[in-house]
């Protein structure tokens, strides 16, 4: 008989992973904003295109060891009391000024892990409020573009440039809106 081999099921990514993801989304509802508030506003006036360029960062850092260095040392920062302490710190584990070395990075390594699961945390509880915010400003926009390009249909002296910005936003609202709901629903 032979075993089935189950796949794990695979992770659907985010359409906006991060918090510099969600620009071209506040690049959208601004301008939704100001081509509503401006009946004059075409396409030509807007830097749509730009919307479309996201940008990614991240940092994180740590630095207990200098001060964990410091208060071991007897002399202070000076060679003799830097190695004072390496060896102090090494002695802990019942070595020398090498095991030291080893003894003060090992904190380091652990609280700037603990730092960055911490970090992550916060990151992705402040990405899914300001997901959560965009989505809703972008429902808000939506009615008043359908409704601004229902009207302009009508409206023989509209130029081609002003049906050509509400069009554009109403496609780009309702797929933000779609993918801010996915993202939100995972």
């Amino acid at each position: 008989m032979k075993k089935e081999i189950k796949e794990k099921p695979k992770k659907e990514k985010l359409n906006f992973p991060n918090m510099d993801s969600l620009q071209p989304v506040v690049n959208i509802i601004n301008e939704a904003s100001i081509t509503l508030g401006d009946p004059t506003r075409t396409i030509k006036d807007s830097p749509l295109v730009e919307v479309f360029a996201a940008a990614l960062g991240s940092g994180s850092g740590a630095g207990v060891s200098f001060m964990a260095l410091y208060g071991l040392g007897t002399v202070g920062l000076s060679a003799a009391g830097i190695t004072s302490a390496l060896a102090a710190a090494g002695s802990i584990v019942g070595g020398g000024m090498a095991a030291g070395v080893l003894v003060l990075a090992a904190p380091v390594a652990g609280l700037a892990g603990v730092g960055v699961a911490v970090a992550k945390q916060i990151k992705k509880k402040q990405l899914r409020q300001e997901k959560k915010r965009l989505f809703a400003e972008a429902k808000k926009k939506y009615p008043l573009i359908l409704e601004a390009n229902k009207n302009i249909e009508s409206d023989e002296n509209a130029s081609q440039e002003r049906k050509d910005i509400l069009k554009g936003l109403e496609i780009m609202l309702k797929k933000v809106i779609d993918e801010l709901e996915a993202d939100l629903i995972m």
